[in-house]
């Protein structure tokens, strides 16, 4: 009996370290599961859809029919083999594949678009290597069914305009089923996609047949809508379209000399914004905006490629909107912008993700929490009750 007892108490001390490392593993491991993966859905379920004008003397039944509900994002720059260090490559994608895959479940989109620069070395990426970043990115950005996915081109996609050539062009093209001047039409809404890399105006091969696309657009739009100042001469063989006008959808921004006039906690930071932009390299020329603007007259214009967030005003009356960076590896607060369309309005939500500073907060003081108990355990630190404890004790002897 004696023997057994002396087991039991020799046994216990294994048996606390045993339960108190089980305890630091859930600690560790619950901590790891709100910062990898729940804090996404705590983040995004605070976000929700605009109300159009109108919407809200609308039935449920008819406004899921009417409003488009889109998702709108830019610049993924998915690293590449050269430049992409295997530890940036997991933590970027998995944070925009979570963040992605998240939106789309709590949100359900009808429609996403992403503004181009969706790899970081596609402009030298070689056909393997391309391959690869092509199957991350459709790993990643997976979607089901009764969601729609369009991507537009990006300088990093296929190079700047002096790296364009039409084999990179076409290689885009043939997986994201992109042209470089394209219409698409949804619930009656039209949009306009540009390659805005080919938009130099220098004659490129590349950049005529863009421009041919775009003109023949404007022209089937403008017959669409009989604006008063059109001629209607050759419309009567155009392809009628909803007489809605567009939105135009590109990567780079439309001609602005900085971002001085950008305001918002994720607009350009303080010593960036008076830097002036050059064109064809950081917005598009001034002759390239006017002839967008002029061919198509569009509603509103989505673009990308700064990496912060912008409003501006075009001709007085004409909207853009630059959509910040998607990836942590450009900025601490990411994010994303949500908009209810219909054919005549539109209204739009930022919807940001987790800010990686705060995540990186959460984990120290998790860490530090953890040392405490790991010391306080091993008896190199005396808890905060024991040592309250024997205070109570001393006061009261005395």
């Amino acid at each position: 009996m004696l023997s057994s007892g002396s087991t039991t108490v020799k046994n216990l001390p294994l048996k606390r370290r045993l339960y108190f490392l089980l305890k630091l593993v859930c600690f560790v491991s619950s901590v790891l599961i709100f910062c990898e993966f729940l804090i996404y859905y705590v983040v995004i379920f605070q976000c929700r859809w605009p109300d159009v004008k109108g919407g809200t003397h609308m039935s449920e039944k008819e406004t899921s029919a009417s409003v488009l509900k889109a998702i709108i994002l830019a610049d993924t720059h998915l690293l590449g083999e050269i430049k992409g260090h295997w530890l940036d490559k997991l933590r970027r994608e998995w944070q925009m594949e979570r963040s992605f895959q998240t939106a789309l479940w709590l949100l359900q989109p009808d429609i996403v678009f992403i503004l181009g620069d969706v790899f970081d070395e596609g402009k030298w990426s070689s056909p393997q290597a391309w391959a690869d970043d092509v199957r991350r990115f459709q790993k990643m950005f997976r979607y089901p069914a009764s969601t729609e996915l369009v991507v537009l081109v990006g300088n990093h996609d296929i190079g700047f305009h002096y790296e364009m050539t039409t084999y990179k062009v076409n290689r885009f093209e043939k997986v994201f089923n992109f042209t470089s001047g394209k219409l698409i039409t949804r619930k009656g809404i039209n949009f306009v996609l540009v390659n805005s890399v080919a938009m130099e105006g220098d004659g490129c091969a590349v950049c005529r047949t863009t421009e041919a696309k775009l003109v023949a657009l404007s022209h089937k739009l403008n017959c669409s809508q009989q604006k008063p100042n059109h001629s209607n001469k050759g419309c009567s063989a155009v392809e009628k379209l909803p007489a809605s006008e567009p939105i135009l959808l590109q990567h780079y921004p439309l001609y602005r000399k900085s971002d001085a006039e950008c305001t918002g906690e994720d607009s350009a930071p303080p010593e960036e914004k008076n830097i002036p932009f050059r064109e064809k390299y950081d917005v598009l020329s001034q002759e390239a905006s006017q002839k967008l603007l002029w061919w198509f007259q569009p509603r509103l214009i989505l673009s990308g490629h700064t990496h912060s967030a912008c409003e501006v005003l075009h001709v007085g009356k004409v909207p853009e909107i630059s959509v910040p960076s998607f990836s942590w590896r450009n900025r601490n607060n990411p994010s994303f912008i949500m908009g209810s369309i219909t054919p005549t309005d539109f209204s739009l939500q930022k919807c940001f993700l987790p800010f990686e500073s705060r995540v990186f907060i959460i984990y120290c003081a998790a860490g530090a929490l953890l040392v405490i108990l790991v010391l306080a355990h091993v008896q190199l630190l005396t808890p905060p009750f024991y040592f309250a404890q024997r205070l109570i004790s001393k006061h009261k002897a005395v």
